[in-house]
């Protein structure tokens, strides 16, 4: 079970970290999404020395996460059980209509802007191949509806999206999971996705910069690990199972959406798809290589026939036995 307290010193420290005005704006914003020194220097007016003092002691007190992407780094409320519940108290009791915290929040709403701007211009550049390969296949909603069937609406504890892209999965899961992570390796794509969740009103994820051969989680730490068309840009797809198997906990589950078998040539010399679908067996193989056990698969076939794409979903699990925190039986059993 989780620890849910701590020893009066540490109490002390962590109390001593937010008794500062500047500190708890930063908190204030950090429990609004993924930022950045330069946002957080932008939005609070103060130096980039001052700001960056300030992430330091709420980091040390282990009230933030901190995580490098290429040159940046962004920071995020912790996720850790205790001090994640102290900030999180400490923030639903500041009075919004303090005008600090309004003008924080209008300069915040600047920033989203502008991470929005950047992501629509990243879409304007990409929809014309993007939207020839989805009219090769059944639509996203059909996709989604299957997805959100073969999960079920039962909440749990925490989700990885690998291959993130633009978010949309923790978008679709957000009302099941406590904590969201998607990782991607694209930087463009990655202020897509964040455009996407602060758009959406999404607190509760965050996405972060990783490859997915060495996937920056700790080990059996998710309840469900998502790989959505993703699999067929791999020069090593099992390799990629192999390591999203390794952030699965007892009884989790790994759902994997690619396409069926196909011959389609041109995806692979026009779009990077370097595997032309993929067969049962094949995906069988991998999964119990893994130690997964597949549970379930579904079709949707293209109404193009043979010259369209079946987008084909595996679900398998983890048959190791829970021995630690239940599936929470609703969301608001946690609050970190």
């Amino acid at each position: 079970m989780r620890d849910t307290s701590l020893h009066l010193d540490l109490m002390v420290d962590t109390l001593k970290a937010v008794a500062e005005s500047s500190r708890l704006r930063i908190l204030a914003l950090l429990s609004r999404g993924d930022l950045t020194v330069s946002d957080l220097t932008s939005i609070l007016g103060q130096s980039q020395p001052r700001v960056s003092r300030h992430l330091k002691l709420l980091y040390e007190a282990g009230l933030i996460n901190r995580y490098q992407e290429g040159a940046w780094a962004y920071f995020r409320l912790s996720d850790e059980a205790v001090r994640g519940e102290i900030a999180r108290a400490l923030i639903a009791r500041l009075d919004c209509a303090d005008p600090l915290l309004e003008r924080d929040l209008e300069r915040l709403a600047t920033v989203k802007s502008q991470r929005q701007e950047k992501a629509t211009a990243y879409f304007s550049a990409n929809a014309r191949s993007w939207d020839r390969i989805r009219l090769l296949h059944v639509s996203d909603s059909a996709v989604e509806a299957a997805l959100k069937r073969i999960v079920g609406k039962t909440p749990f504890q925490s989700m990885l999206d690998v291959g993130t892209g633009t978010g949309r999965l923790l978008e679709l899961f957000s009302p099941l999971y406590v904590r969201g992570v998607g990782i991607d390796i694209n930087r463009d794509m990655l202020t897509v996705a964040r455009a996407n969740l602060d758009r959406a009103g999404i607190t509760n994820a965050q996405v972060r910069q990783g490859d997915i051969y060495a996937l920056p989680v700790e080990r059996e730490s998710f309840d469900l690990v998502t790989i959505h068309q993703v699999l067929h840009f791999l020069d090593d797809p099992q390799a990629a199972i192999r390591e999203a198997a390794r952030a699965l906990r007892p009884g989790g589950r790994l759902l994997i959406v690619d396409f069926a078998p196909h011959t389609l040539e041109f995806l692979r010399e026009e779009h990077a798809h370097l595997r032309l679908g993929f067969s049962d067996e094949q995906m069988r193989g991998w999964l119990t290589e893994a130690g997964l056990a597949c549970d379930k698969t579904h079709e949707l076939e293209s109404k193009g026939g043979d010259a369209g794409l079946t987008v084909k979903l595996w679900l398998a699990c983890d048959p190791r036995l829970i021995l630690a925190d239940p599936v929470p039986s609703s969301l608001e059993q946690f609050v970190s």
